[in-house]
């Protein structure tokens, strides 16, 4: 007999990297160009470098402990170094991912920051991960990228540098030097760590295990925290607050009640009714004639 395991039953290997990479382990910068033909869902990964990944080919989606995006290859992103979740499809045309990856450290931002004498008002909100659209510089930046990346160890050394330099200056110019901070911001408060982590990701669909990981907890250690700072169990405090949101969907955006039950968590429309009625008193369509 064959038992076809769910995706959140299946253990999956946590990632490191770049350490699992085949990279020069002397340079504090480094390239990589990845490609697969094999899809992933919110796998782990322990980004041990903050990280460009400018995408090429599939889509790509990443949850942090403050922020998510999902991206097509018209975007690009910079990444935070930590725990973070990632899915990777393939591309409908080539069948496959690929994403050229820029490491740099922590050190290399605290030492460009310096070089350049760049002050900013730091930001009261910091941000893991961020966005940014292509545009016709950043295409040649990256395929000037793949072709240091086939020189010596001693040539690339020198020239990602000033790579990382100049893709760092060209950002500022459009979006100021604040999102560098949050690169280099460290918080040892590890309860506000917490709470940040619940509430950013309180919409999205995780399970407790990658919730957990996010937050570089064990799953118990994290059922403790949540009980204490929230007051209640994980399952009950997302379900309320799923259903707040349907709430705001069905009488601010006038959407119909088949339209939002998976979005909000449920698997058919006649559960979504029943937890909704429970919480509310009153069905959706119910609700949003009033």
């Amino acid at each position: 007999m064959t038992v076809k395991l769910k995706d959140n039953d299946i253990q999956m290997k946590t990632i490191s990297l770049p350490d699992e990479l085949n990279l020069a382990s002397k340079l504090s910068i480094g390239v990589y160009d990845y490609e697969s033909t094999q899809e992933i869902s919110k796998q782990e990964i322990l980004l041990n470098k903050n990280t460009f990944s400018f995408l090429q080919e599939g889509t790509k989606e990443v949850f942090f402990d403050n922020s998510s995006y999902a991206i097509d290859p018209s975007q690009f992103l910079l990444m935070k170094s930590g725990h973070c979740l990632m899915t990777e499809k393939l591309s409908n045309t080539a069948a496959q991912y690929r994403s050229i990856l820029f490491f740099f450290s922590n050190d290399d931002v605290l030492q460009f920051l310096r070089k350049f004498e760049l002050t900013s008002i730091k930001p009261t909100t910091f941000y893991s991960t961020y966005s940014f659209d292509y545009d016709a510089f950043i295409k040649r930046f990256v395929a000037s990228l793949l072709d240091i990346s086939k020189l010596s160890a001693s040539a690339q050394d020198k020239l990602l540098h000033t790579k990382f330099e100049e893709i760092m200056l060209y950002l500022i110019e459009f979006n100021g030097v604040s999102f560098l901070y949050s690169l280099i911001n460290h918080t040892d408060n590890q309860s506000q760590h917490f709470i940040q982590t619940i509430e950013s990701n309180q919409l999205n669909r995780l399970t407790i295990k990658e919730l957990s990981f996010l937050s570089n907890m064990s799953v118990s250690t994290f059922k403790r925290e949540f009980q204490k700072h929230f007051n209640s169990s994980p399952s009950k405090w997302f379900q309320d607050k799923r259903l707040e949101h349907s709430a705001f969907l069905l009488k601010n955006k006038s959407k119909r009640p088949s339209d939002i039950y998976e979005e909000v968590g449920y698997e058919n429309l006649s559960n979504f009714i029943q937890a909704f009625k429970l919480k509310f008193g009153v069905t959706p369509k119910q609700f949003q004639s009033t």
